[in-house]
């Protein structure tokens, strides 16, 4: 097919944050408490007024009047049987995840098993972060409607200074999970549907009239419903891209060490470019089933970027970066190509990377010669099968 992209104009250390000052960097850990106070009606009033702020259409998805549902504290609780532990899916930076269940018409708690299952994302109480995450997520998720990012169901916000987010509940988890803590192996071809998927929601974010800066595309934030579509998740880091003709905007350095983008971290520079940096180290750890940092890996391999880029461009090179467990199951040119636009996109200058909507269009060129030459194989199996019974 060769370059489906036009030429451009010019112990895992990967669950560490990024904080300012630029290039410092910072385990997550718990904030001392916040004397940040805020009710919740004033929080729920900027919310709407933040909203209203997102007016835009796009092709791919759309933007659409808030309609969440404002639940009470003592209805989650009962959804989650009080937050009970083993009802809890996950833990980040932002609370804990926990699994529960609502009606799917009146949306009130329900018996477990009876309804529509539901995740629920509670704050740490007296964490500043937790509430400008809480406040990025209802912003943003709470008016998007797009088959690849998550659907936000509704929130909480009470006077005990707890924030809870509630969204549809995703059954095959996250594939870091698939990619590094399971026995399970994704075949190329769900690999690729994951990648398509990912990679039409960062598309949507960053061609909506206000752009969107995903700003903490990672393995972790990509949920896989049962049949492995891909919804972006996470939105406590989002942020909207330049405006009056500027190149980026300037803010403070957030993240995840490892897929923020190296002008970011070097100058708080944010570019709509630097998710596409993300964009490429995901996909390098798609190929590979290998962390984009492990500190049990050899001397030269800590840093899965660092090791793999002067290996990217010889075309025998990338056949032997391919994780094991998929070995002699893909195919060898689509695997090459794939090599070029992870190279692509992890350029250190943004002007250079590709954008979103070039990736994707690559991603559907690829995908189409791949079906093109399943048929064909297929074609040439069924003549072969009747030529057979014919002698």
């Amino acid at each position: 097919m060769g370059n489906c992209l036009a030429q451009p104009v010019e112990n895992h250390p990967s669950s560490v944050k990024l904080s300012s000052p630029p290039a410092v960097l910072a385990p997550t850990c718990k904030k001392p408490p916040s004397t940040h106070t805020i009710s919740s009606s004033s929080t729920k009033d900027n919310i709407i007024g933040e909203l209203e702020e997102l007016e835009a259409t796009t092709t791919s998805g759309k933007i659409v009047t808030p309609n969440l549902k404002v639940f009470s504290l003592a209805e989650l609780k009962s959804a989650t049987r009080n937050f009970r532990p083993d009802t809890m899916l996950g833990e980040g930076g932002f609370g804990r995840v926990f699994k529960g269940w609502i009606d799917e018409k009146t949306l009130a708690p329900s018996r477990v098993g009876v309804g529509m299952a539901v995740a629920v994302k509670k704050s740490n109480p007296d964490s500043e972060q937790g509430l400008k995450e809480w406040q990025a997520e209802v912003k943003f998720l709470g008016k998007f409607s797009h088959p690849n990012l998550v659907k936000l169901i509704g929130y909480c916000c009470c006077e005990e200074k707890e924030f809870l987010l509630v969204y549809e509940h995703m059954q095959k988890g996250s594939l870091e999970r698939h990619l590094f803590r399971s026995n399970e192996t994704l075949s190329w071809d769900t690999r690729l549907k994951i990648v398509i998927g990912a990679a039409r929601g960062l598309t949507f974010l960053h061609t909506t009239e206000k752009q969107v800066i995903y700003r903490d595309f990672k393995a972790s934030n990509i949920l896989l419903d049962e049949d492995y579509n891909a919804k972006l998740s996470d939105f406590g880091l989002a942020k909207l891209g330049p405006i009056n003709g500027n190149s980026h905007v300037s803010t403070r350095v957030v993240g995840t060490y490892g897929y923020a983008a190296p002008e970011y971290v070097a100058s708080g520079h944010l570019y709509v470019n630097s998710d596409v940096y993300g964009f490429g180290v995901v996909l390098l750890e798609i190929i590979t089933g290998l962390r984009v940092l492990d500190l049990t890996r050899p001397t030269g391999q800590l840093d899965l970027v660092d090791w793999a880029k002067p290996l990217l461009p010889d075309k025998r090179k990338p056949r032997k970066m391919m994780d094991s467990k998929i070995q002699g199951r893909y195919p060898i040119n689509a695997a090459f190509q794939i090599a070029q636009l992870i190279l692509q996109c992890l350029d250190s200058d943004p002007k250079n990377r590709p954008s979103m909507g070039q990736v994707l269009e690559c991603f559907r060129t690829m995908q189409c010669h791949q079906d093109e030459q399943s048929r064909a194989f297929q074609r040439a199996l069924a003549t072969s099968v009747r030529r057979s019974s014919e002698q």
